[in-house]
C-alpha cells in the first residue's frame, strides 16, 4: 500500500516537471510567519495587503471550484482558500498535483469566513518540495514509542506536543547559560576524546585515532579538563556538553547525553548548596512559570529552603543499618546480600554502599533535597571534612527518587588526589571497569596549583525528563540511541533457530 501511495506522489511529481515548474525550488518569497499574519490580522486584512506564507499542507478539501487547505510553518497553522475564478483554470487544475505534506509558497490577502475562520485568500501559490511518502494517519498518528524516537522527525511533524517540548527544552537550556553568565561564569569547551577518561564512575567507550595509531576514549565527564583551567586561572567557568557513558539502558539513563558543570574558585560546597538552591528555583521558574512542578501524578515543590538529608542517618532511617558498622568490602558486601541486593563481586566497599542507598533510600526521596555528609569510598574527587575525614564536603541533589546534581568542595591536594586514584586503579585490576583510571597529567595540574574550589555537575536531560513530567529519558532527547534494526532482525532469525 505504502509503495502504491508513493508511486503515485512520484507520478505526480513527473507531471509538475512536464509543466515547467520546479517541485525542488532553492528559493522561497515570505513576508510573514503564520503567527505573525494572526498577530496582525485585523491591520492586514482591513488594508488587504498581499502577504506571502511559506510551510507544509496539512489538510487539503476540494469541492468543485473551491479548495481548502491548512498551511503550517513553525509558529502555527493558518486556513488557505483557493478559488478557480481568481487562479484561472490552469493554476486551479495543478492543484491535482499537491499532497498533504508538500511544501508551498502562498500569497494574497487576509479576510475571516463566514464561519469565523481566519484565512488566506490565495491569489497565486508554488509548490516548494513535493513529499513523496504520506503522513501517518492523523488519528492515529505515531503511537509506537520506538518508531517515534526512530522517526523524531514524523513524530515532530505529528505530535505539537513534542514540538512545544523541545522548544521547552531549549528555553531551559538557554535560562541555565543566562543565569551562569550574569554571574559572572564564563563559557569553555574542553575535548571530547581523552587519553584518560575521568571524573566519574563509568565505563568509557573506545575509539581509535588511525593517524596516531593508538586508542582513545569518549569522555564521561567534563570535570578533569575544567580543573586544569582553574589551575590556569580562571575563576568561574562551565560547560554545557555530551558526555558518554558505556553502561546500561534505563528510562533514566542515556548513553550519551548532555552534562552541565561549572566551578568557582575560593567557594566551597555550602555556598554552593545555597547557589544551586537560586539556581535551581530561578530557572525552573522562569522556563515553567512556577515552582510547583507535577510528576507522575505528584505534586514537585521546589520553593526554598530545600532540606539538607545526612547520608548515613538517611540510610539508617530507610533501611535500619548503620553502614559506619561495616567498615570492610566483606562485611558490607554481606549486608547487601542480607537485602536482598545482588552484590558487584568487582565493586569496592564504596560501590556496595552506593547499592545499597540505590536500592533502600533513593526511591524514596521525592521532594527535592540536599543529600549530604557522603563516605570518602565513594566520592574520590571530593575534599573531607575537616571534622571528619571519613565524610567529604558533598552535596547531591535528589528529586522525585533521582540524582540531577552533584557538587564537591573540590580536591586540590595533589598528594592525597594521587593516592585515591591507586584506590580506584586498584578496584580496576580486581576488574571494577567504572572505577577511575591515574590520570598522571591532571594530578600534575593540581602540583601547580588550584585554588580552593566549588564543583558542580548536572544531567541536563534526566532533570529536563523531571521537570516536563516525562516517563522516559529518550523523551526529552530528539535523537536517542536505539539499536539498529538490522541488528533486531538479526536477533529475531537467530531467536527463531533456537
Amino acid at each position: 500500500m505504502l509503495d502504491e501511495l508513493k508511486q503515485s506522489r512520484i507520478d505526480k511529481l513527473e507531471k509538475i516537471k512536464k509543466t515547467g515548474s520546479n517541485p525542488f525550488p532553492s528559493k522561497a518569497k515570505r513576508t510573514h510567519t503564520v503567527h505573525d499574519a494572526l498577530n496582525d490580522f485585523d491591520i492586514l486584512s482591513t488594508n488587504k495587503k498581499i502577504i506571502f506564507l511559506a510551510g507544509r499542507l496539512r489538510t487539503f478539501r476540494t469541492h468543485g471550484a473551491l479548495s481548502f487547505a491548512d498551511i503550517e510553518d513553525q509558529s502555527g497553522r493558518l486556513q488557505l482558500f483557493f478559488q478557480k475564478d481568481t487562479l484561472g483554470e490552469e493554476k486551479y487544475e495543478f492543484i491535482k498535483n499537491l499532497d498533504i505534506g508538500d511544501f508551498v509558497e502562498a500569497s494574497g490577502f487576509l479576510f475571516t469566513t463566514q464561519k469565523g475562520q481566519k484565512t488566506l485568500n490565495v491569489g497565486d501559490y508554488k509548490i516548494l518540495t513535493k513529499s513523496l511518502l504520506p503522513l501517518p494517519e492523523k488519528w492515529h498518528g505515531l503511537q509506537d514509542e520506538e518508531t517515534r524516537y526512530r522517526k523524531r522527525h514524523l513524530d515532530l511533524i505529528m505530535n505539537e506536543d513534542v514540538r512545544k517540548l523541545f522548544k521547552t527544552r531549549t528555553a531551559f537550556i538557554n535560562n541555565i547559560r543566562e543565569f551562569l553568565n550574569s554571574d559572572g561564569f564564563m563559557e569553555v569547551e574542553t575535548p571530547v576524546l581523552e587519553s584518560v577518561p575521568g571524573g566519574a564512575e563509568a565505563e568509557p567507550f573506545v575509539t581509535h585515532h588511525n593517524k596516531l595509531d593508538i586508542d582513545f576514549y569518549l569522555r564521561i565527564s567534563l570535570e578533569l579538563h575544567l580543573k586544569r583551567l582553574m589551575v590556569g586561572g580562571f575563576e568561574k567557568i562551565y560547560e554545557l556538553g555530551r558526555v558518554f557513558r558505556n553502561e546500561g539502558i534505563s528510562t533514566q539513563h542515556l548513553q550519551e547525553f548532555t552534562m552541565l558543570e561549572f566551578y568557582w574558585a575560593y567557594a566551597d560546597y555550602e555556598e554552593l548548596m545555597d547557589f544551586v538552591e537560586k539556581f535551581y528555583t530561578t530557572i525552573i521558574e522562569k522556563t515553567f512559570g512556577t515552582l510547583e512542578i507535577e510528576y507522575q501524578g505528584k505534586i514537585l515543590n521546589f520553593k526554598s529552603p530545600w532540606p539538607r538529608v545526612d547520608y548515613r542517618e538517611i540510610i539508617l532511617k530507610e533501611s535500619g543499618v548503620d553502614i559506619d558498622k561495616y567498615p570492610t568490602k566483606a562485611t558490607m558486601q554481606e549486608l547487601v546480600r542480607e537485602k536482598g541486593i545482588k552484590p558487584d563481586p568487582a565493586a569496592g566497599r564504596g560501590r556496595l554502599i552506593d547499592q545499597l542507598y540505590k536500592k533502600l533510600v533513593r526511591p524514596n526521596l521525592f521532594q527535592p533535597c540536599f543529600l549530604i555528609n557522603h563516605p570518602i569510598d565513594i566520592s574520590p574527587l571530593a575534599k573531607s571534612k575537616a571534622d571528619d575525614i571519613n565524610k567529604v564536603e558533598r552535596l547531591q541533589v535528589l528529586i522525585a527518587g533521582a540524582e540531577v546534581g552533584n557538587g564537591f568542595s573540590e580536591l586540590n591536594d595533589p598528594i592525597d588526589q594521587r593516592n585515591r586514584f591507586m584506590k580506584q586503579e586498584e578496584l580496576r585490576e580486581a576488574g571494577d571497569k567504572e572505577a577511575q583510571m591515574i590520570d598522571e597529567n591532571f594530578v600534575e595540574a593540581l602540583e601547580y596549583g588550584m585554588p580552593p574550589t566549588a564543583g558542580f555537575g548536572v544531567g541536563i536531560d534526566r532533570l529536563l525528563m523531571i521537570l516536563s513530567n516525562q516517563e522516559n529519558i529518550r523523551d526529552v532527547v530528539f535523537f536517542p540511541m536505539m539499536k539498529p534494526k538490522t541488528v533486531e532482525k538479526k536477533e529475531e532469525k537467530n531467536n527463531d533457530k533456537k
